[in-house]
């Protein structure tokens, strides 16, 4: 399906999934924006973590090799994974044997699609999460980054978990309990536990979880053997960066000051087994590139939650793993994903104003749609305004007759799809140049 068919699929329902993502979204922003207003310099702030994410992104070879020598130094393994085949089979041989994975959220994970990769050696994934184990159960990918089952409904959960055995209702609390009830029994019999890796600090090898359930810190340390995923830019150099970037992913992501459960790693306990995968899978590509900002995202949503598209059409329309204005502009950069993904915006910037590393998300956007242009009608389009409007008389001309709106079906191929679900706005009175040439006084 080609993204706009998605969008219409998204558009087509009764409004549940435009309801439930507003009230989750909503939720969401307000709460960034209380907790951000405790912050002494919420701008200053979030301007230093804008220059020391570049900055470690500018020195990422060497940060990385730091943080491999540190993990390496605690009795850990690491694998640097060139792409997504790497990584699955790194990880499906260190499974090779085993039964059971019990993994926490990790967006890389989905992204290499990790769980098929097992399932092909025998091991059965779950995923503990509560947003993901219901998506997992509903055979859904994540629609979001943060809450990943947020477009669900009440009705939907209930639906879900019935699958396992569900009865009590619609009751928050009982569903809860029931996942609580269900999942603790996974972690206790899984032999591999996956994780993902919010930050890694090179200084001292030590990886960095931040989950709301608990379910991380689970699997990270109850099976024998605990697998931490990372995608290659989440590396920092020091404590006192991961300080800052914590504070503001906390804020952004869940609106709280520090996130529930926060856990550090640093090596493998004793008597059982830690690998640090290192996934590239096209990030290098993006290195150099006009776009390299990119790379600076911590993963928060709080873009997602802004962007009034995401809001409409839901994260599934984006057709991939990383769905809003920031998977928008990273999916065609990794893998040639959709050229498509940058035309899902309004441009409003309001991903920039809320992204709490002030990625300039609608720059990267246009330079996606530049990038994207020489099969786009669009780029055709714009040359010729912009050849009207460099001459007075055909900029007079464009200016006329006041409430001319052409049909669609007059605008000529292949610019008709392009004005497909646009309105050229009514002009009320006269131009500017008839006032003028009447000599009317103009305030």
């Amino acid at each position: 399906m080609t993204l706009r068919e998605r969008e219409q699929a998204a558009l087509s329902g009764d409004g549940h999934l435009q309801d439930a993502i507003r009230r989750s979204t909503d939720a969401m922003t307000s709460r960034w924006a209380a907790t951000r207003a405790e912050l002494a310099d919420a701008e200053g702030l979030r301007e230093a973590a804008r220059s020391l994410r570049s900055a470690a992104i500018a020195r990422l070879p060497e940060l990385l090799a730091q943080l491999a020598d540190r993990v390496e130094a605690t009795g850990a393994h690491v694998f640097f994974a060139a792409d997504a085949e790497e990584a699955t089979s790194y990880i499906a041989g260190v499974a090779r044997g085993k039964k059971l994975a019990v993994k926490s959220k990790s967006m890389v994970t989905e992204e290499i699609k990790l769980n098929a990769a097992l399932a092909e050696v025998g091991v059965e994934a779950i995923e503990t999460d509560l947003g993901e184990w219901a998506q997992q159960l509903d055979h859904e990918p994540p629609s979001h980054i943060l809450g990943p089952a947020l477009h669900k409904t009440r009705a939907d959960w209930v639906r879900v978990l019935a699958r396992e055995g569900y009865d009590g209702g619609d009751d928050p609390d009982a569903m809860t309990a029931f996942a609580r009830r269900t999942l603790r029994r996974k972690f206790l019999e899984a032999d591999l536990g996956i994780t993902g890796v919010n930050l890694a600090i090179a200084e001292t090898g030590t990886v960095m979880m931040v989950t709301n359930e608990g379910n991380g810190r689970l699997s990270a340390g109850a099976p024998p053997v605990h697998v931490a995923v990372m995608g290659m830019e989440r590396v920092v150099a020091s404590w006192a960066e991961a300080d800052l970037l914590l504070a503001l992913l906390s804020r952004a992501g869940a609106g709280v000051s520090i996130g529930t459960y926060v856990n550090f790693i640093t090596g493998p306990r004793a008597g059982a087994e830690m690998h640090l995968v290192i996934v590239d899978n096209g990030r290098s590509n993006i290195l150099g590139s006009p776009s390299q900002e990119a790379l600076n995202c911590i993963r928060c949503g709080a873009c997602l939650n802004a962007c009034p598209v995401y809001r409409q059409i839901g994260g599934h329309a984006y057709g991939d793993v990383y769905s809003g204005p920031i998977g928008a502009v990273i999916v065609p950069l990794l893998r040639d994903g959709d050229p498509e993904l940058s035309h899902a915006s309004s441009l409003c910037g309001a991903c920039w104003k809320t992204c709490p590393v002030a990625i300039p998300l609608h720059e990267l956007l246009l330079q996606g749609r530049a990038e994207s242009a020489p099969a786009h009608p669009e780029r055709a389009i714009w040359r010729a305004w912009a050849a009207a409007w460099s001459s007075p008389r055909a900029f007079a001309l464009s200016g006329a007759p006041a409430r001319l709106r052409p049909p669609q079906m007059l605008v000529p191929p292949p610019f008709r799809e392009w004005a497909r679900g646009r309105e050229l706005p009514h002009r009320e009175g006269a131009t500017f140049r008839a006032r003028w040439k009447r000599g009317e006084v103009l305030e």
